[in-house]
């Protein structure tokens, strides 16, 4: 029975051996199937050179181009004027601002004003008898000398010897004191240098003033100024009187400006030349947020595309019987999304948009708008 058995289990193996072999060589002569060619469509342009303008995208706050900050050089009570000095209160030009309490101060004045004038009366006798050529232009002198007004300015001394009478008596001495304590007499009055708008108040009325401390910002609302950095390579193209677009943040507003000062020296750190641009628009806040589009100069012959159609190798994809490859360009500027390319020949079909896994020798067909549903349409 056992050889009978492992004959039967013999017979089994050879048969199923002769299956599998059978079955390994079907499964080889198997042809395999061919993979259908994919062709990518894409979108494509044709390049045409023209002259491109360089645009230079630049951003910054509004300040006022006059502006004036207020201080105190002299010492007293705060007093009430014709308008409040609040913040937004509008003057204009010669209108006082502040005005410091000045009633003993201004009594000094007076005593030096009225001693200068005593000084004066003095002499005339002496003038009349040793001066009578001279005496005449100071008695008219003091004729027209008033307390409450400015001191008028002395007769001009025509000879050494009536200089030297004039200065021995201290004529002159008592005069330039009268003067100078006139002149610190005008600081008790600050009035408004342009017609503008006080931006910050920072003393109230009723309020004790000191000597040094600042009052407020009094500026012109009609003018501002925006400064923006620019690139050191365009130092040298950007001039005075060019015309530069603003917009606002949301891009609902417009304005034109004109730079009207460009800085000569460069940041040593950022390697950035400080531009302003002037602006006048009633619609225009200090301290607004505008953009700015400084026309830099125009670059001949050229293209302006995508930047992200532009290689790590600065190459370009180009369409050749339909299939992509690959052409050296020389860019000259870039912006935030477009660069600026020369050396691209006219007539050359290259890519409008990016392919995802480009690579020179795809198969590729153009894009081509169907147009019939929009005539059946029509």
């Amino acid at each position: 029975m056992r050889n009978i058995i492992l004959s039967i289990l013999g017979v089994l193996f050879i048969i199923a051996t002769v299956f599998i072999s059978k079955s390994l060589i079907d499964n080889k002569n198997k042809p395999k199937p061919i993979a259908a060619k994919v062709i990518k469509t894409v979108f494509t342009d044709t390049v045409n050179n023209t002259t491109i303008a360089i645009v230079i995208p630049a951003n910054g706050n509004l300040t006022a181009k006059q502006r004036v900050e207020l201080y105190s050089e002299v010492q007293g009570i705060f007093r009430n004027g014709s308008y409040l000095f609040k913040p937004g209160q509008n003057y204009r030009k010669g209108q006082t601002l502040i005005r410091v309490d000045a009633a003993e101060y201004y009594a000094s004045v007076q005593s030096s004003k009225s001693n200068l004038y005593n000084s004066i009366a003095a002499i005339m006798p002496d003038l009349r008898l040793d001066f009578p050529d001279v005496f005449q232009k100071w008695q008219t002198y003091l004729s027209s000398f008033d307390l409450n007004k400015t001191t008028p300015k002395l007769p001009e001394i025509t000879s050494d010897k009536e200089n030297y009478f004039i200065t021995g008596r201290g004529i002159i001495t008592n005069y330039y004191n009268v003067k100078n304590l006139e002149q610190r007499l005008s600081k008790y009055t600050i009035s408004a240098p342009f017609n503008g708008i006080l931006t910050e108040a920072l003393v109230t009325e009723g309020s004790l003033i000191r000597n040094g401390q600042k009052l407020g910002e009094f500026i012109n609302p009609s003018v501002y100024e925006m400064q923006v950095a620019i690139s050191k390579s365009f130092a040298n193209i950007l001039k005075v009187g060019e015309t530069v677009s603003l917009t606002n943040l949301d891009k609902t507003e417009s304005y034109t400006g004109k730079v009207s000062r460009v800085n000569g020296s460069i940041d040593a750190n950022t390697q950035t030349v400080t531009a302003f641009i002037e602006v006048e628009n009633s619609n225009l806040k200090e301290g607004m947020y505008l953009e700015a589009n400084l026309n830099a100069k125009s670059i001949e012959n050229a293209i302006e595309i995508d930047r992200n159609l532009l290689t790590d190798n600065q190459e370009i994809f180009v369409i050749k019987d339909s299939l992509l490859d690959v052409m050296p360009a020389k860019p000259i500027h870039f912006s935030d999304t477009k660069v600026v390319l020369k050396d691209v020949p006219n007539g050359t079909v290259i890519l409008k948009r990016p392919v995802p896994g480009a690579y020179a020798g795809m198969l590729v067909q153009p894009f081509v708008e169907n147009n019939t549903n929009n005539n059946s349409a029509e």
